[in-house]
């Protein structure tokens, strides 16, 4: 017998815990969960959107994110986590939302039901979002 799993959360270091606490609730309607901190002077946050949450983190003097990991293509280079990935029926009003927010798009992929495309967060994390399909 299968033991039950779901999804729970993403995990982000970000510099600014509350700044990018406001971009994704601007920019893909995430609300703030709960906020807390731990040890070492670390703040941290869970935002959701329905059953979908991500953890935010703020340490002392991050170390910054290497340029190979801002481009989805050459990071597949590195081991580890590569995205964040979300699906959508609202795949055009979305993109239209994130570009008229200024958010550049850095790699479109597929096409018709394939389709999607990567963009950068406000801390160049990377995020792909996916047509739904139906």
């Amino acid at each position: 017998m299968r033991e039950d799993l779901s999804f729970h959360h993403f995990a982000l270091s970000v510099p600014d815990i509350d700044a990018a606490a406001d971009w994704y609730s601007t920019m893909l309607d995430f609300l703030i969960e709960r906020r807390f901190d731990l040890p070492g002077n670390i703040k941290a946050m869970f935002l959701q959107r329905g059953a979908l949450r991500i953890e935010l983190f703020q340490v002392p003097a991050p170390k910054p994110l290497p340029d190979e990991r801002r481009d989805p293509r050459r990071d597949l280079e590195t081991l580890g986590n590569k995205h964040l990935s979300f699906q959508t029926r609202h795949y055009d009003r979305l993109r239209k939302r994130l570009e008229d927010h200024d958010v550049r798009i850095i790699l479109d992929i597929g096409e018709n039901a394939e389709q999607g495309f990567f963009f950068h967060d406000n801390n160049d994390n990377v995020i792909e979002v996916l047509r739904s399909p139906g």
